[in-house]
């Protein structure tokens, strides 16, 4: 990807981020805006068979309005040292993102929908975008919000999972010219609780993606499913200073990506150290 086309979608990123901050304190009932950092693990480089040494700042924001709710993040990746990894330069990075807007239905209509676990009911659009390799996806699904004790929140997510656009099949470097439908089923949760004086925090979430068929600029494959699971454990470390509480967390997020972007056998096993603001 050429750089007037990474500084293009930096520019768009930084404008709607920015306008849906500003406007959040009057549009959102509540709102969640945070930087993480991720550092100090080896993660796997698909297609290269190897690792690299690798480090990762998410910003990240949640917000709840009447009739729902939003939650985006965009992720910074930096590769250094590559450990057997088949790739030109040692150092490298990349951005990506996703973007989810769920409208619930019992706002919407009126209606209790609740049965079981689960208190309500929602139709979720979301968009995962990879400037890298010149593409987008649509996730166009339902959301089942769940009421389970002692949980912030806990969701599932069942969408359909549909490429949108892609690179040019003549490109150089790799790029993503089509992929086939598949489906995805993601489950999210936040789980405080105490240790004596001290505030901590398990959350994540746990994503299958179905396997299907890929065309990139380096021919077709065939992708198998994949498994990621992204637990943190987060320790409100400003509580403990005396300082704010609910505002700076360290702590650390394991990741398991079992056949990592659809490569039959690429599998991350990882824990990361793990820093965030909150404002």
């Amino acid at each position: 990807m050429n750089t007037n086309k990474i500084h293009n979608i930096i520019a768009t990123g930084v404008v709607v981020s920015s306008a849906l901050i500003s406007t959040s304190a009057s549009a959102e009932l509540w709102s969640n805006t945070e930087v993480q950092l991720q550092a100090f693990g080896e993660l796997e480089r698909v297609g290269t068979g190897g690792t690299a040494d690798t480090t990762i700042i998410t910003f990240q924001h949640a917000g709840g309005w009447e009739y729902g709710d939003n939650f985006f993040f965009v992720d910074y990746s930096r590769y250094k040292v590559n450990n057997n990894a088949n790739f030109p330069v040692d150092d490298s990075s990349e951005f990506y993102g996703e973007w989810y807007s769920n409208f619930s239905l019992g706002a919407i209509t009126g209606n209790d929908l609740s049965f079981g676990p689960v208190k309500d009911i929602g139709l979720v659009a979301g968009f995962n975008f990879a400037p890298e390799v010149d593409s987008m996806w649509v996730l166009p699904g339902v959301r089942f919000s769940l009421d389970l004790p002692g949980f912030a929140f806990a969701q599932i997510d069942v969408t359909g999972y549909m490429h949108q656009g892609g690179g040019s099949a003549s490109s150089p470097v790799f790029t993503v010219v089509d992929e086939d439908s598949s489906f995805m089923v993601d489950f999210a949760w936040a789980y405080p609780f105490k240790l004596g004086s001290t505030s901590w925090s398990i959350e994540g979430h746990l994503e299958y993606i179905d396997g299907r068929q890929q065309t990139s600029s380096f021919g077709t494959t065939d992708l198998e499913y994949w498994i990621l699971f992204q637990p943190q454990l987060r320790l409100d470390l400003g509580e403990v200073l005396g300082t704010k509480a609910n505002q700076l967390f360290v702590g650390i997020e394991y990741q398991y990506w079992k056949n990592k972007l659809g490569e039959n056998g690429t599998d991350d096993n990882t824990a990361q150290f793990l820093a965030v603001w909150r404002f």
